[in-house]
């Protein structure tokens, strides 16, 4: 997986991309960059990260990712805030999909917020 592409559409190389936040190398700097890795937890299959970058007040106690859909594009529409200095952001995106051999999107608008320094996903309006 390293070598490849990062799922997030960046068109860099996943070990360069979302691969070291997902480790915990390195933080999301800005809110875009939190929901770029988040969508490719998602695409690799990584629940953990998705928890620990879910803000406490609206994460679920757990999360179990369904291994017949699998995550094939994402699209970022437009970001409001999330900057290197802000306190909050949205993103608004398209995350496309296949479950059982059919295509899919997910039209979202996330809002993330800094706590402690690091950005956390927060919910969908």
């Amino acid at each position: 997986m390293a070598n490849r592409r990062c799922p997030c559409v960046t068109g860099l190389p996943y070990a360069e991309c979302c691969g070291p936040l997902h480790d915990g190398a390195t933080a999301a700097a800005t809110a875009e960059q939190l929901m770029r890795s988040r969508y490719s937890a998602f695409a690799v299959g990584d629940p953990d990260y998705l928890l620990a970058t879910w803000h406490p007040s609206t994460r679920p106690p757990s999360l179990e990712l369904d291994p017949g859909v699998r995550w094939v594009g994402l699209d970022v529409l437009a970001t409001d805030g999330g900057g290197l200095l802000a306190a909050d952001g949205t993103v608004e995106f398209t995350a496309h999909r296949i479950a059982d051999g059919e295509r899919g999107a997910q039209h979202e608008v996330s809002r993330f917020v800094r706590e402690q320094g690091a950005w956390r996903y927060l919910d969908a309006v």
